[in-house]
C-alpha cells in the first residue's frame, strides 16, 4: 500500500494547450507524488474513468478553453454517480475570478489562477489531499 498522494492531471475538452498542465504534473511528481497525465482532449468520462482506475486521491483539471463551468460540473457529477466523490477536484487555467465561487459551490476544492506558483500548488495538494487507504 502506497502512502504517496496519487494525482491525475487532465486536459478536458478541445483546448490544445497543455504546457501548464505538464509543468504542474512535473512539479507534483518532483515533490514525490504519483502523477498520471492523461494528455489532451479528454472527455469528462475518460478523466473520471482514469481517476477511478488509477485509485487517484485527486484530479487536477487544466482548462483554458472557456468551458470550465461545463467541464468541472460534469466531472463532479460523474464522480458522484460513481460513488467517488471523495476524490479531490482542483484546477486552473483561464478562469474568471467571478466564476470561482460557483465552481467551489459545485465542489471544486481549489482553483489556481494564472500566476500561481508550482510551489503553492504542491503545498496546497499536500495540505488538502489525503491518500487512499485501500
Amino acid at each position: 500500500m502506497s502512502s504517496r498522494i496519487r494525482v491525475v492531471v487532465a486536459k478536458p475538452g478541445l483546448d490544445g494547450h497543455d504546457r501548464g498542465a505538464k509543468v504542474v504534473a512535473r512539479a507534483l511528481r518532483d515533490a514525490g507524488m504519483e502523477v498520471v497525465y492523461t494528455g489532451l482532449h479528454q472527455t469528462p468520462e475518460q478523466i473520471v474513468e482514469t481517476a477511478i482506475q488509477e485509485d487517484a486521491d485527486a484530479v487536477g483539471l487544466s482548462v483554458l478553453s472557456g468551458a470550465h463551468m461545463t467541464l468541472f460540473r460534469r466531472v463532479l457529477e460523474l464522480f458522484s454517480q460513481r460513488n467517488a466523490a471523495d476524490i479531490v477536484v482542483f484546477g486552473g487555467g483561464i478562469i474568471p475570478e467571478a466564476d470561482i465561487p460557483e465552481l467551489q459551490r459545485l465542489g471544486v476544492a481549489k482553483i489556481f489562477t494564472p500566476g500561481a506558483t508550482t510551489q503553492s500548488i504542491v503545498e496546497w495538494v499536500r495540505a488538502n489531499v489525503s491518500t487512499s487507504v485501500s
